[in-house]
């Protein structure tokens, strides 16, 4: 093996980093008894040296440490506490290839030499910093965005790919992109078999992290050092050229190597009791659904948490972060519930993360249900308002008895997020795990057959309604009823109080046939398909003019909970006389202008019928002898669903009749 001049080296800081001519590798094991660094081939991954490292000169503490000269940059690492070569948590970038589910032999992540400081080109472009208030996210899979044919990209499923189709994220009207796990983990990970096609399945959305801190190989277009940071780099900046913010998916509630039976990697082999939650008896604590759960509120783990993130936002310039099952990180050394976990309070007041969004998801894989108390101190914390979901299905699918609950949603949830801001609450009907917009109108149950598990993943609660058939159809009535319930569906998030959370694809009516939890699939239920937005270019420009409409009335957009003072009026079949009773499904309401000129005001007059049967209501006459303007019905095919305010027609009547499962808005003309 080829020998290397070695130092003793520095504890801190953790990973590789250039001192003077040497590399510097310091890796934290509390329960290692010895070390050794091996160097390999970056090409060939074959082991070139190993290095003990030797407890009276490399390490401090509870922390080995060696400076290695002579090293090039095709050189790659990792650490050796037995036989298994174990990946740096701290590598700023893992060699593994970047051919999408080809690899034949085992999965050997390796660290590689990527210095913190690589240069690049940021061209003084400035993060979007957009209030909160006025945020429209869209929820996308980097691979799954532009993989199909009919995207026309030059890199598709890349981050370059992505890149490429920022025009139309621009067009379509939102402003931070929410991006599904893009940390490296294995695709191929998943060893089931797809039933009906015989062909392999994958770990397709990437909640299976191996590396916190390197992007994702296989979404770089070059097998070149740092190329995946790089061009995500690049993604970042063109997103922020366009003033789009970019949030990433993180899972730091457990990681790749699973239970006793899975993959030792990295972090098992490295302090097993430090980075996871195990029981008595050693056995690994499952509070993810995934084998293992990571032991978030350890200063050791909290500290490389604070770390990653830090990383992510100022090497990466990233604008904020959702945590998958975020519960679990509230949770302490034995799995117990806490009411102060040390980590949340170290990220919601950490200096470096003050500017960045931040938003749980909060609850966990076993229970521990926290929406609307995730971090009551604090208003930074949005949170993805699982009752919110629930809620606006129930009703607009025509549940009985839920009406009251469905205003309060639309409110901004103010029994949940009373002590901040609606701004809390993260609105969503659809999201990845789930049924899509589309399959929430078309089918009843879940249909994951061909995820090799016999049906039975997934949640069974959908609170879905196929419209009285399941799945595609060809009778109009019933097709008619379904654009319908999904013009419905999106005219309630964008005018709901809060933060609207969109899936991608939900904007031309993609469908996963009934599948809610295609994880497992890269095929076209998960691909973005580009040839069906002129196919549905109706229900698009639904889709979209209600964004921008959105985006221009600050009536939608409140930080301040509605009060006493008439900022908002309740009416039912008649003007000011609203009907809370459980028998139907009909409520509506006016927001008012708090503009002092009545020539100026631009009060909104929303109305929901969501019951089987028409009704007839009366609409109040606006004060000063002014009229309204049709802005949504939902009852009309395009392009009378939506009317664009220089040719929007005037309401000729006061008194209209709603069909069943409609829904209005109007707008005070001047």
């Amino acid at each position: 093996m080829q020998p290397y001049q070695t130092e003793r080296g520095f504890p801190r800081p953790y990973g590789v980093s250039r001192q003077g001519d040497g590399i510097n590798f310091a890796l934290s094991s509390h329960s290692a008894y010895s070390v050794a660094l091996g160097l390999f081939d970056r090409q060939t991954h074959e082991l070139t040296a190993k290095i003990t490292l030797d407890p009276a000169v490399n390490q401090t503490g509870g922390v080995w440490h060696i400076l290695v000269k002579g090293l090039t940059p095709d050189t790659c690492y990792a650490y050796f506490i037995g036989d298994t070569p174990l990946l740096d948590p701290y590598a700023r970038e893992v060699a593994t290839g970047i051919q999408w589910g080809t690899r034949q032999g085992p999965y050997q992540p390796l660290g590689a030499l990527l210095m913190e400081s690589e240069p690049f080109d940021w061209q003084d472009i400035e993060p979007p910093c957009i209030p909160i208030q006025d945020l429209i996210i869209y929820e996308a899979h980097v691979r799954s965005f532009t993989q199909h044919p009919s995207s026309h990209v030059k890199h598709p499923g890349t981050f370059l790919g992505m890149v490429e189709k920022i025009p139309e994220l621009v067009k379509l009207g939102i402003n931070a992109i929410e991006l599904l796990p893009l940390q490296e983990f294995d695709e191929q990970e998943n060893k089931r078999i797809n039933p009906n096609t015989h062909k392999p399945l994958y770990q397709f959305w990437g909640y299976s992290t191996v590396n916190f801190f390197a992007p994702m190989n296989r979404y770089a277009t070059e097998d070149k050092l740092g190329a995946a940071t790089r061009e995500f780099k690049t993604l970042v900046r063109e997103m922020h050229k366009n003033g789009i913010e970019v949030y990433l998916d993180v899972v730091f509630n457990h990681t790749a190597e699973g239970n006793h039976e899975g993959p030792m990697l990295s972090f098992k082999g490295i302090d097993p009791a430090v980075y996871y939650l195990l029981d008595p008896n050693g056995n690994y604590s499952d509070y993810s659904g995934c084998g293992n759960s990571f032991n978030a509120n350890h200063p050791v783990v909290r500290q490389f948490i604070l770390d990653c993130l830090r990383y992510w936002v100022l090497e990466m310039h990233v604008d904020g972060f959702r945590f998958d099952l975020a519960s679990a990180l509230l949770r302490g050394r034995q799995g117990q519930p806490l009411e102060f976990a040390p980590l949340i309070e170290a990220i919601t007041d950490d200096p470096l993360l003050a500017n960045i969004k931040l938003f749980a998801e909060p609850w966990d894989a076993v229970g521990l249900y926290n929406v609307g108390n995730f971090w009551p101190s604090s208003p930074r914390w949005g949170e993805w308002n699982g009752r919110y979901r629930d809620s606006v299905r129930q009703f607009i699918k025509g549940t009985p008895g839920i009406k009251g609950d469905f205003v309060t949603r639309l409110c901004g949830s103010q029994d949940l997020y009373w002590r901040h801001s609606p701004t809390c609450s993260v609105n969503f009907v659809t999201v990845h795990d789930g049924f899509t917009l589309r399959d929430l109108v078309s089918y009843n149950v879940k249909h994951n057959l061909e995820n090799g598990e016999d049906n039975h993943d997934g949640n069974p609660q959908n609170d879905s309604w196929n419209c009285g058939v399941e799945g595609p159809s060809e009778k109009e009535n019933v097709r008619i009823l379904r654009q319908r319930q999904m013009r419905n569906f999106h005219l309630v998030l964008m005018i709901s109080q809060g933060v609207p959370l969109l899936l991608m694809g939900d904007e031309y009516g993609h469908t996963k046939l009934g599948n809610n939890n295609t994880y497992c699939l890269d095929d076209e239920k998960n691909w973005y398909l580009w040839n069906q937005l002129d196919k549905n270019g109706g229900f698009y420009r639904f889709y979209q003019k209600l964004i921008h409409f959105r985006k221009t009335h600050p009536l939608l957009k409140r930080t301040k909970f509605f009060s006493d003072n008439g900022e908002i009026v309740w009416h039912g079949l008649e003007p000011f006389n609203p009907d809370w009773g459980t028998h139907n499904q009909f409520f509506a309401f006016a927001l008012l202008d708090p503009e002092k000129d009545p020539e100026q005001k631009e009060d909104l007059y929303i109305a929901f019928n969501a019951q089987n049967k028409p009704v007839e209501l009366e609409i109040p006459k606006p004060e000063n002898g002014r009229t309204w303007k049709w802005v949504v019905n939902t009852a009309n095919p395009s392009p009378e669903d939506y009317y664009d305010q220089e040719n929007a027609p005037v309401l000729r009547s006061f008194f209209q009749i709603m069909p069943s499962f409609s829904a209005i808005m109007l707008k005070l003309a001047h």
